[in-house]
């Protein structure tokens, strides 16, 4: 019987061994549509310009409706970020400090003002910080408008980053007052990835039984 013991207890570490190491499974840490911006107690809404005006605002439905939900129901910017729409727009809209596991997704909407001889400018920016200030944002993950195009319709965007810890996002609406007009941004989620349970479970019970049948050779 000692071949057949020793057989089963090294076919179940195998088993345990061979499995797959950790499938990620997607965890949404962030899911935000702007309902009430004001309410947002843990996002923080920072104005660099100069000089400074108005920051991030609820979305103004006389000019485009929501991606989705109530027709203000987005994060809205302008030419006033600088006072009286004259002079350098810097106006950060910052999410709350997220726990991120390995594989991250950031997806949002934006839209803008389709007025002609405009150049909004958008960027999405990533700090491993808790920190509320934005001096830690060095990580540019996208570049929206500026030179090239700001698609004046609601249009997904999304991008990817490894990241394990304390992390959060920021997008940056910036230039001269005189180049920008109205932007919108909507639907902001973050999904990030855990290792799955059922790997590791399949290894402690290949261990055990391994350890099961040398106790019972011993005998």
């Amino acid at each position: 019987m000692k071949p057949f013991r020793t057989t089963y207890a090294a076919a179940a570490l195998a088993l345990a061994a061979f499995a797959p190491a950790s499938h990620a499974a997607g965890v949404e840490v962030l899911n935000e549509g702007f309902n009430n911006l004001a309410g947002l107690s843990n996002w923080t809404r920072v104005n660099h310009s100069i000089p400074a005006g108005t920051g991030w605002f609820q979305g103004n439905p006389d000019i485009f409706a929501a991606q989705a939900g109530a027709a203000n129901a987005y994060a809205g910017a302008n030419f006033l970020g600088a006072a009286n729409g004259t002079g350098l727009v810097d106006n950060w809209l910052i999410t709350p400090v997220l726990a991120l596991s390995g594989l991250t997704t950031l997806s949002f909407y934006t839209n803008r003002d389709g007025t002609p001889g405009f150049a909004d400018r958008l960027e999405v920016r990533f700090s491993s910080s808790s920190g509320s200030g934005t001096d830690g944002f060095d990580t540019v993950l996208r570049v929206i408008g500026g030179d090239t195009s700001f698609p004046s319709q609601w249009q997904q965007w999304s991008a990817n980053l490894t990241a394990d810890g304390a992390g959060r996002f920021a997008f940056r609406y910036l230039g001269d007052a005189s180049t920008l007009n109205y932007v919108g941004l909507d639907s902001v989620k973050v999904i990030t990835a855990v290792p799955e349970p059922s790997s590791y479970l399949m290894l402690a019970v290949g261990l055990g039984a391994l350890t099961l049948m040398r106790r019972k050779l011993l005998k």
